[in-house]
């Protein structure tokens, strides 16, 4: 399938629905290990500051839409951009793996959390097999040996929580040591999954507004995400003009 982008502030994101999306990245997988990223602003803003980071989001082999903002900035580019939580993404790549009887890897998160996830999904996925499953309390003399063991289960998939910009430099560190691995950077998600922190209602997802939800629940994000969102957007008007 023939990679069509757009470019926002210096940034590239895939244009793609959600399933050309997941066909993308398992046909890439084929041929080499992929990172796929779920962009949005704050990553941005964050890859602005930090030298490696920004390599890494634009040499990604898939950048998905992940933010409202990165839709709603794409928009202002005149493109009608489908959004792809990257919780959804990963949990389609999830049941994709137990539908053909691949093992997968979860790194990160409390121990806690990451063994109550992996069960869930084991029961949600009867025929999942969750090979590898390591906390995020790790340092970095702990990488060779969390590498070495993930060798030995040559996981299909690894899904990797350990918050922005930690686990796509981890990812893009390691995955060339693996041939036909997909790893995703996947933030919070275990936390959901466990159960430990409920997503925001259908209706909040349907109109992009998860974020929202997000922020009447945890009002400490606010210092967060504002005023970072509204001048990712004032760049990309600025940009456009």
């Amino acid at each position: 399938m023939e990679r069509k982008i757009s470019e926002i502030l210096g940034y590239k994101v895939d244009l793609l629905s959600f399933d050309e999306a997941i066909e993308t990245i398992t046909e890439k997988s084929t041929e080499k290990s992929t990172q796929t990223v779920t962009i949005n602003p704050e990553m941005i803003a964050l890859a602005n500051e930090n030298v490696v980071f920004s390599e890494i989001l634009k040499n990604a082999d898939l950048v998905i839409p992940d933010g409202v903002g990165i839709k709603i900035a794409l928009k202002i580019q005149g493109i009608i951009q489908e959004q792809i939580p990257g919780i959804e993404f990963a949990k389609r790549l999830i049941e994709y793996c137990a539908k053909h009887s691949l093992p997968i890897a979860l790194i990160g998160a409390k121990e806690e959390i990451v063994q109550n996830a992996a069960k869930n999904l084991k029961t949600e996925y009867t025929n999942l097999n969750v090979a590898y499953i390591r906390n995020g309390y790790f340092s970095e003399n702990d990488e060779r040996t969390i590498i070495d063991e993930l060798k030995n289960v040559n996981p299909k998939l690894v899904l990797v929580a350990l918050g922005v910009p930690k686990q796509e430099i981890f990812i893009n560190k390691y995955k060339n040591e693996f041939f036909h691995t997909m790893f995703v950077g996947v933030g919070g998600s275990f936390d959901v999954w466990s159960g430990q922190v409920k997503r925001a209602p259908l209706l909040f997802r349907k109109i992009g507004c998860e974020w929202l939800w997000r922020l009447i629940k945890d009002p400490s994000r606010f210092n967060r995400m504002f005023p970072t969102l509204p001048l990712f957007l004032f760049k990309v008007i600025i940009n456009k003009k």
